[in-house]
Order: structure tokens, then C-alpha cells, then sequence
């Protein structure tokens, strides 16, 4: 499969020096057990440092423009903007999809699969670009495309830590923590899926699937929330 590299920096609007990189980032592990002839590796290193690039300049610009707001608030919102849902959505609007190298398999995976994918990219191209342009090139990306979703996620109140305020609820209704238990795991590395129960003692409330482990507890808790009707408050 032929991807045009130019095509995807333009998109992006970065003149990058070493367009191998950006490749790189758009290459999925899946592609190269098809391909194991091409000489490139696959994205998962880069999409390591470039979550952690994400981190740091979404929490620099938290801290810097919302100096009203606790470390909790603080927290909360750094985590609706660089979850899968923000990065899935942003990946969309960049047109990322069409430029994916993908395995023949994963390149028919629709839904939360092809989402899981997507917000991937978004963090290994992150990382290309710090790597071709340095920090404030990748500020500038991150804060255009990335946290301009910010006001979005205030208003609809996304930044609900579905998790956290389950716990909340659970102690102070039933004097309980809950606890999170692996209930199943299925898939290739490159693709698993994780199933887990939010329990209160040793009563299950909900189960939840998701890509991670903090996924499929967030979406336990959620379902929890709404099994006791406590998302209702």
C-alpha cells in the first residue's frame, strides 16, 4: 500500500525535514506482518514519547490558563482531552484514517477498533513531529488541533471522571470502596481487549470492555453510575 507522505504533511501543515518519521507514525504493527520485506519500523515508540509530549503541553497550558482551578479540577481536565474519545475525534478531522498503513485485516476493523487506532496515530505523529520540529512546532499542533476541543469538553462536562465519582458516591452512600477485577482479556498485542467488574465487597455492579485496562474500568464505573442512579445527581 502507497501512502502520499507530502499529502499528509500538508494536511497537518508542518514542513517536515525527515518525512520517514511521519511515516513511521502512520505505520501500524499490523502492517509490517504483511510487509516484513519493508524497511521501517512500526509506531508504538513513537506514539510513547509523543503521549508524553501531549501530557506535558496540555498540562503547561492548564496550569498557565485556568489558575482558579485545584490540581484535582486540573487532572480531570487533562484527561478528557488526551483521552482515546478527543484523539479519535481529532485524528478524524486531520483526515489520518486515509493514510493509516494497516494490515489487510485491521484496515476492515470499524467502530471503537478503527477508533483505538486512530488516537494512536495521533500520539506517534505528535511524537514525529517533536522529533522533526522540536517543542514550541509541537505546542503550536497540539494546542490547534488538540486543545481548541477544550471548551467543548467544559461546556458537555466530558471531564467527569466517571471512576472517580463512583468512588466518591460508593463511600459516601455505602462506606465502600469499590475495587476493579480483570474478568477477561482477548486479541493480539497489537489489538486486546480487556473486560473488567467494578465490585463493592463482593457484589459485582457493572462489567466494561475497552482497548486498556483504565478504559474498561471507566466504562464499568459508568454503567455502575447508572445501574445504582447515581449519575442522576
Amino acid at each position: 500500500m502507497k501512502i502520499n507522505i507530502d499529502e499528509l504533511a500538508k494536511k497537518l501543515n508542518i514542513k517536515f525535514k525527515n518525512k520517514e518519521l511521519l511515516k513511521i507514525a502512520v505505520t501500524h504493527r499490523s502492517y509490517l506482518n504483511e510487509h516484513r520485506n519493508e524497511d521501517i519500523e512500526h509506531n508504538e515508540r513513537m506514539e510513547f514519547l509523543g503521549d508524553a509530549v501531549l501530557e506535558l503541553v496540555v498540562t503547561e497550558y492548564l496550569f498557565s490558563h485556568f489558575l482558579e482551578k485545584p490540581e484535582g479540577e486540573l487532572t480531570n481536565l487533562r484527561a478528557a482531552l488526551v483521552k482515546g474519545d478527543t484523539l479519535s475525534k481529532v485524528g478524524q478531522e486531520l483526515g489520518l484514517e486515509k493514510f493509516l498503513l494497516l494490515s489487510r485485516g485491521e484496515a476492515k476493523a470499524k467502530g471503537r477498533s478503527r477508533n483505538y487506532i486512530i488516537a494512536n496515530t495521533v500520539e506517534a505523529v505528535i511524537g514525529a513531529i517533536y522529533l522533526d520540529q522540536g517543542y514550541e512546532k509541537t505546542q503550536e499542533f497540539i494546542i490547534k488541533n488538540i486543545i481548541k476541543e477544550l471548551p467543548v469538553i467544559i461546556k458537555e462536562e466530558l471531564f467527569r471522571d466517571a471512576k472517580s465519582f463512583f468512588q466518591e458516591k460508593a463511600q459516601e452512600l455505602n462506606g465502600i470502596t469499590p475495587t476493579y477485577k480483570l474478568i477477561s482479556q482477548s486479541g493480539p498485542d497489537h489489538n486486546k481487549n480487556f473486560q473488567i467488574g467494578v465490585y463493592l465487597e463482593n457484589d459485582l455492579i457493572a462489567k466494561g470492555r475497552g482497548k486498556s485496562k483504565q478504559e474498561a474500568q471507566q466504562e464499568a464505573a459508568k454503567k455502575a453510575l447508572k445501574r445504582k442512579k447515581w449519575d442522576q445527581d
